[in-house]
């Protein structure tokens, strides 16, 4: 119950960016003041939150404000992708230390790629200049299915020879720190709630435009990972029952009809793009670091895949496609338009099982969609929803940014260490 408090203040504190007095965090999260107290006082040792002046909240003398001290805690956050891998460094209030991307050399096969993870991981953390013991741990941010109880990939189709390979024992091994593995979009929705300000309140559902599609969901403000951590797998739901045969026998599943590859492959058709040999998987730059933010110009998309192989890549055909739709193309202008029908139609779905207040749209390849979908998905929705007459449901782009893969996993570990749970109630033996 103790530790459960501490997180719900350091919580209501992190969500305040102009801070609280001990009186304000009483009223605001219904606890006695000395047991407020003595838990700021925890904090403060913990070097979690400071004391940042007084100012004057009300009748009586100015009060002690308490902020969240972002130089208290770090994590790194590590975003395996089937061509890149990127890595990040974060405070505790979110804030990108130090980022850099690395081609994932995936047909080395899974010993390799760990080993230079954690070269990688470790290299970060010296670069940084953060101490190795202000690190709380690392998240891992991975296509699924994964098998979350024991850290492993449950045979990924884009990482052949990965399947139940011990990813979280054997790189906490490598590294020494505490290692976290959670699907991708999990790990977006986290972020979210982490970063994204008022769109990672309450219930919402992460839609996740990636090289696949899936969804992270969260209810009263706690991430929902299911039975296995596979929560949030929508492939197959039917998007469009006259379109594509899927490897399930289906036709039309938001799988094969949704996803950027098919929105390429339906431009090559049309002749809005050329025919040539199709969408390539560069790698990124080997090295490249930032430090506070991300590159200046291309999306993250353009970096996950990257633009050095001389080829168009998936993200520049995206790209392409995009501003054609945007500069009047009606051939292009009609694939976006129905790949916002089929999406609405997908996401409607969920919305109406898990009754959210709000649908979150970002990923890598959301910045070649967001006019599109933000134009046409909410009006979708509306039509679907049963709720309609009891409240709508809100339709908005991500808070975080749309390289939300490394910084995500990074806040998989914030969350895990420092944001309320009800689990942490149970009993156990």
């Amino acid at each position: 119950m103790a530790d459960f408090n501490l997180s719900v203040i350091l919580d209501a504190i992190r969500r305040a960016p102009n801070g609280l007095s001990r009186v304000q965090l009483a009223g605001l999260v219904g606890l006695a003041p000395q047991t407020v107290s003595n838990i700021c006082r925890r904090l403060l040792d913990q070097e979690l939150i400071i004391e940042a002046g007084k100012q004057t909240t009300g009748p009586g003398k100015p009060r002690t404000m308490l902020r969240l001290n972002p130089q208290g805690m770090y994590a790194v956050g590590v975003h395996i992708d089937p061509s890149v891998t990127t890595y990040a460094v974060l405070d505790l209030a979110g804030g990108q230390i130090l980022r850099r991307q690395h081609p994932t050399d995936a047909a080395a096969g899974p010993d390799r790629v760990i080993e230079d993870m954690a070269n990688q991981v470790l290299e970060l953390i010296r670069d940084s200049g953060v101490a190795t013991a202000r690190i709380a741990g690392v998240g891992v941010a991975t296509p699924g299915p994964i098998d979350a109880r024991h850290g492993a990939l449950a045979d990924p189709p884009d990482l052949p020879g990965w399947n139940r390979v011990l990813l979280r024992d054997r790189l906490a091994e490598a590294t020494a720190l505490p290692v976290l593995v959670d699907k991708d979009v999990t790990a977006a929705a986290v972020a979210e709630i982490w970063k994204g300000g008022a769109n990672g309140t309450g219930s919402f559902v992460f839609f996740y435009l990636g090289t696949g599609i899936g969804c992270g969901m969260v209810l009263n403000g706690e991430v929902v990972r299911g039975s296995s951590g596979n929560a949030g797998e929508i492939g197959h739901i039917v998007a469009d029952p006259e379109g594509r045969v899927c490897d399930c026998g289906k036709r039309g599943c938001v799988k094969v009809m949704c996803m950027p590859r098919t929105l390429v492959a339906e431009a090559r058709e049309a002749g809005v793009l050329p025919d040539d040999d199709g969408p390539q998987d560069g790698g990124a730059r080997d090295g490249v670091a930032e430090r506070g933010g991300t590159r200046d110009g291309g999306s993250a998309a353009d970096r996950e895949s990257g633009q050095d192989s001389g080829r168009q890549s998936l993200p520049e055909q995206m790209a392409a496609l995009s501003q054609a739709a945007a500069s009047g193309n009606a051939a292009a202008r009609g694939i976006l338009d129905r790949s916002a029908v089929r999406v609405g139609m997908a996401v409607s779905v969920v919305t109406n099982l898990l009754d959210v207040e709000r649908v979150v749209f970002g990923g890598p390849f959301w910045g070649y969609l967001r006019e599109f979908y933000l134009d046409r998905v909410p009006a979708l929705i509306r039509e679907r929803s049963v709720t309609s007459g009891v409240h709508s449901v809100e339709v908005v782009g991500t808070g975080v940014g749309d390289d939300v893969g490394a910084f995500g996993a990074a806040c998989l570990v914030l969350e895990n260490r420092l944001a309320p749970h009800a689990a942490k109630l149970l009993l156990t033996d």
